[in-house]
């Protein structure tokens, strides 16, 4: 829900950032040879070796592979769209893939990937049941969310906005007050019928939750500038891939929720 799988900067004994257990340098065979001048000069005329030379994170593998999981998960959500009954099957396979995702020290892109072609089904299928009552809401939800990312990556680019320790703090506590709120309407539609998230408080739960998700962003993309200035192994771009993706779902449900709400949903 959160994005666990941004909390892995972590700092050793020295201060530095670190992510993970990056794997270790590789060693070269010791020349001792004494370089003459034309070796000098000619060590002097090559260019500075950049982050993509030694295989540490930058921002453009993170755009690579963020469009790279997007599109799996439009595909599933193309196919989930057409065949609304495999929606159970992409939440549940979705889910277990998803914390799979999240606890894992290396990221998998293979299990990243099939993640996101599972959760593509669930969100297909949902969108599809949400459009068919509702004839438009999917463009709205989709329009919601990408105003909504724009507006926190812009955020976060001009320093307006920024997380704290004491914000963080608040914002786990909400979630785990979110989560188990969840639980028991989930517990309540299906064993007593009664649906807590509907009328008002439904829309004050789904704002609580937008805004949750927002932070969200945010932390996802201070995780992202931090593991790029640490000099992060390049195969965290699919951790920060599979990080946005979820903050991503997560925030499009609820906002479809409120727009369902307020066209009549009760």
């Amino acid at each position: 829900m959160s994005n666990p799988v941004f909390d892995r900067l972590a700092k050793d004994d020295r201060g530095y950032a670190t992510f993970g257990s990056a794997a270790p340098a590789a060693t070269y065979p010791q020349d001792t040879r004494t370089p003459t001048p034309d070796d000098l000069d000619t060590m002097y005329q090559r260019p500075a070796a950049t982050t993509v030379d030694t295989g540490r994170l930058t921002y453009d593998d993170v755009v690579v592979k963020t469009a790279l999981t997007f599109t799996v998960l439009l595909a599933g959500a193309a196919v989930g769209w057409n065949v609304p009954g495999l929606m159970i099957v992409g939440a549940i396979v979705g889910l277990v893939l998803g914390l799979v995702n999240s606890f894992k020290k290396s990221p998998s892109p293979v299990l990243i990937l099939a993640y996101a072609a599972f959760e593509g089904l669930f969100v297909g299928g949902i969108s599809q049941l949400y459009e068919a009552r509702f004839s438009g809401i999917v463009a709205q939800a989709v329009l919601g969310t990408f105003s909504v990312f724009v507006a926190v990556l812009f955020g976060v680019r001009s320093g307006r906005l920024r997380t704290s320790p004491r914000l963080n703090k608040i914002f786990f506590a909400a979630i785990i007050g979110y989560l188990i709120f969840s639980l028991v309407n989930v517990a309540l539609v299906a064993f007593a019928g009664q649906n807590l998230r509907g009328g008002l408080l439904g829309l004050v739960i789904g704002a609580f939750a937008v805004v949750l998700a927002a932070y969200s962003l945010v932390m996802d993309f201070e995780f992202i500038a931090k593991g790029v200035r640490a000099g992060a192994p390049a195969t965290f771009a699919w951790t920060a891939a599979f990080g946005l993706v979820v903050t991503l779902v997560w925030l499009y449900l609820e906002i479809l929720r409120i727009l369902s709400i307020l066209r009549g949903d009760s």
